[in-house]
């Protein structure tokens, strides 16, 4: 499975062929801005929760980077960045990743427990430990 060679080529017609009218272009720069402005919207929202926040952000932006040098600049920027982080992280001894791998737990449990907190107004530490008298 997979995208074969022939079929980004005939993407890129496609695409090559709408942007030779000028009311295509308008349309696709339209149609992509609309598109990759929501996906990226979408991911911001997400990215407080566990989940694939920050993925869907860069798919937003790899949809801008189709139509537009700034989003294309900064995905590669990002691309960049995380690839260093990658290998940094890579690098480092054992304790070293397992004690930045706490750290990560730590943010998204307090992230998990304020986003209920502020959205649903629960205190899941007073709930567990509520819990936790009742047994």
């Amino acid at each position: 499975m997979g995208v074969k060679p022939d079929d980004k080529a005939s993407d890129v017609r496609l695409l090559d062929r709408i942007r030779s009218n000028p009311s295509g272009r308008l349309a696709l720069k339209i149609g992509v801005g609309v598109l990759g402005t929501l996906v990226v919207a979408l991911g911001i929202v997400l990215i407080p929760f566990p989940g694939p926040g920050w993925a869907i952000v860069i798919l937003g932006l790899a949809i801008l980077a189709l139509e537009f040098a700034w989003a294309k600049n900064l995905l590669e920027f990002t691309k960049r960045h995380v690839r260093s982080w990658t290998h940094w992280i890579g690098r480092q001894s054992l304790p070293v990743r397992g004690l930045l791998g706490v750290v990560g737990m730590i943010f998204v449990a307090a992230v998990v427990w304020a986003a209920v907190r502020l959205s649903l107004g629960v205190d899941l530490i007073q709930w567990v430990r509520d819990w936790l008298a009742a047994r």
